[in-house]
């Protein structure tokens, strides 16, 4: 890595937090320069502007949630149905930390940049777009290895388990209640037992 890439990965490292916390708009070249002890001319030097900060910050936040996640996904976990239970388990586990630094990047960046900011905007459909896929991709294979049921529409259910994670971290962060979070971690495991699953739990 050269000192200019060294550099911009410092930034960005520097900042995660602080974009995904204090937001994409409000966070201005005065925080970015205090947060990493840089001059605003050496951030213009190795990004054209604010916008690409914020967009490599994205990359960086949703990057490492994807990372994360994908280790409930690994061979670790032999059955399509304790890759599905280890998914839940993270957030189970990890809610706190999720909580300190901002909460979900991808649901923060889509609330803020709906009608303001459509390159950031269009980064995190690619992320839920994505994060759908994989899910889905799980599911299926569940179906054709018989574990899960061949009724049930993959994309449907891989769309229900973000909108009941995503609403459940909303209302937890905001109430300071792990408890949302929790009930809608629950609800996915009941569909899991009782709705995926080839043979499910009565």
């Amino acid at each position: 890595m050269s000192k200019a890439e060294k550099t911009k990965q410092f930034i960005i490292e520097k900042t995660a937090t602080l974009f995904n916390t204090k937001g994409y708009t409000a966070t201005s070249l005065s925080d970015i320069t205090e947060a990493t002890g840089l001059t605003k001319g050496s951030i213009y030097g190795n990004f054209e502007n604010k916008d690409e900060v914020s967009l490599e910050v994205y990359k960086y936040n949703s990057g490492i949630l994807k990372k994360n996640l994908m280790r409930s996904f690994s061979e670790e976990f032999p059955t399509m149905t304790d890759k599905l239970y280890a998914f839940v388990a993270f957030y189970r586990k990890n809610w706190q930390l999720v909580f300190l630094h901002g909460g979900c990047p991808l649901m923060n960046a889509a609330t803020e940049s709906d009608d303001t900011f459509p390159a950031l905007n269009n980064q995190v459909k690619l992320s839920f777009q994505d994060w759908t896929e994989t899910i889905s991709k799980i599911i299926k294979t569940g179906q054709t290895n018989n574990e899960f049921s061949q009724e049930i529409d993959p994309e449907q259910y891989a769309s229900l388990f973000i909108i009941l994670i995503e609403g459940g971290i909303l209302l937890s962060k905001t109430t300071g209640d792990e408890k949302h979070l929790n009930l809608a971690l629950d609800r996915i495991l009941i569909l899991v037992d009782k709705e995926i699953k080839q043979n499910p739990l009565k």
